[in-house]
């Protein structure tokens, strides 16, 4: 995996038509893209589907992309913005979602976390009644493995906002989860 400092040579060099550089970029970033959709949508096989259209727009805009440090954020920007031209032209269509979304995906499977059934059903269940800025804000972070000055930079929002609002959304998902799963407050 190359260094953070290596990116602007090698998106450079994608950019130019080198394949194995192109390779590279998608084998680095398509996984965090991936996870991010697959939390969002529940859904392995729409997940796929919009991540290959993002790789496929990153790889068309790619030649004339200036870095400046700044590349996951317009990656994601291009994800989130492929997320919901999607949800909006589903909407009409609801189909339910996928149960299994946190069984192999995600930093928490990385580290060997373990959830029961009932815990990640609550999870799911919560996850659904936060607001949507705020579970967007959870997934960038946690499925999505961007940074707070990242996801600032993609959300156009000053970085103390968001590390409020991030900070105020896994309080409410935490008060979610144990009183759906009947646990008492912890001080």
């Amino acid at each position: 995996m190359d260094a953070p400092e290596d990116i602007p040579e090698l998106l450079e060099r994608a950019g130019a038509g080198d394949a194995q550089a192109w390779r590279t970029v998608v084998d680095r970033f398509s996984p965090r893209v991936f996870a991010f959709l697959r939390s969002y949508t529940r859904d392995q096989e729409l997940a796929e589907e919009i991540a290959q259209s993002v790789f496929c727009t990153v790889a068309r805009k790619l030649a004339d992309y200036e870095e400046k440090g700044r590349f996951e954020a317009w990656l994601f920007r291009i994800a989130l913005n492929r997320l919901r031209d999607e949800m909006r032209r589903r909407k009409r269509h609801a189909r339910p979602m996928d149960a299994d979304v946190l069984a192999d995906v995600g930093p928490a499977a990385r580290t060997e976390v373990r959830a029961s059934r009932e815990e990640i059903e609550a999870l799911h269940a919560a996850m659904e009644e936060l607001p949507e800025q705020d579970r967007l804000v959870i997934d960038l972070r946690h499925q999505g493995g961007m940074g707070f000055q990242q996801m600032a930079d993609l959300l156009k929002e000053p970085l103390g906002t968001l590390l409020a609002r991030h900070h105020r959304a896994l309080r409410k998902l935490r008060e979610m989860l144990r009183r759906r799963l009947g646990e008492e407050e912890k001080p």
